[in-house]
């Protein structure tokens, strides 16, 4: 049985569960294949999730529509999506014990480019989207250290405020269930000079409007930040305000599909995730099947 994407954030609130014990369901929904910018094959990431015991998997592999149509090397094509979609279900077949794979998408936002990614949401059986920005115009945010080791302190305050005011237009899109890696311009260990809370703020109170879910993604760790995304004080603000948190690993490889999840489950203990805090928003979403 297939459910809309409304259906799927219903049942990630449910299976989101910070409590002393083991959380009742095992998840990993934001992940990369070879038909973009990670290594593997579909199936060795479903092989992988059913020996790891999860509960649910999803693929996410990157869609990106440029305004100015350019080709990005590390983005599924558009014709390619139905082929990537056939792929995620026959890999499905690999699954093993109480596994469901999800077919998910990570899609950049471009406001100008709006119509575009609504209509290729509405084309295809997608459960979930992870929105996400990437780019500032035809800055890449998160490409390579010496971009941003080039610019001087004025140049990256103005990405890192545009940055946040594309995450709050993406939110007030409504065009996407999960935020994804919030505060990724400070993957290279840049940050800001100047005071962005009222954009942070402006974002944050988007997302919780819309309805997002956030994630805290744990590839964070692993980039010169050193840092997940997003920061504590982010976070703070999302309990704040009552929007729902996954954790997600951003894998590239089927052996980082967990990868540091028991640390963010206690991160978020810790800020004061708990399950009542997600019980309000269940009740919230609703769904309907497919046809």
């Amino acid at each position: 049985m297939a459910y809309n994407r409304f259906w799927f954030k219903m049942l990630v609130c449910c299976g989101f569960c910070l409590c002393d014990k083991l959380r009742t369901m095992r998840t990993s929904y934001h992940t990369h294949s070879r038909w973009s910018d990670g290594e593997g094959e579909i199936v060795d990431f479903v092989r992988t999730a059913s020996r790891l015991g999860l509960d649910e998997f999803g693929m996410s592999d990157h869609c990106v529509i440029h305004p100015n149509n350019s080709r990005i090397p590390w983005s599924i094509p558009a014709e390619m999506l139905e082929s990537y979609i056939e792929e995620v279900r026959a890999a499905s077949y690999e699954a093993q014990g109480s596994l469901t794979v999800r077919i998910g998408i990570e899609m950049d936002y471009f406001s100008e480019s709006e119509d575009a990614i609504r209509d290729v949401l509405a084309k295809y059986p997608f459960d979930y989207a992870i929105g996400s920005v990437h780019f500032f115009g035809d800055f890449p945010i998160d490409e390579a250290a010496e971009r941003w080791d080039k610019l001087d302190q004025k140049q990256r305050d103005q990405i890192i405020r545009g940055y946040w005011q594309s995450v709050r237009k993406m939110a007030e899109s409504r065009l996407f269930d999960i935020a994804g890696h919030l505060d990724l311009t400070k993957k290279f260990g840049h940050f800001a000079s100047i005071d962005l809370s009222a954009e942070i703020s402006a974002a944050l109170d988007a997302i919780a409007d819309s309805g997002m879910i956030v994630e805290l993604n744990t590839s964070g760790w692993h980039r010169p930040c050193n840092e997940q995304y997003p920061s504590l004080s982010i976070l703070q603000g999302c309990i704040d305000r009552g929007i729902p948190v996954i954790v997600t690993a951003d894998a590239h490889s089927p052996r980082e599909l967990t990868r540091d999840f028991d640390r963010a489950y206690a991160l978020l203990q810790e800020v004061g995730y708990v399950e009542k805090d997600l019980e309000i928003r269940i009740a919230q979403r609703n769904f309907c099947k497919l046809k």
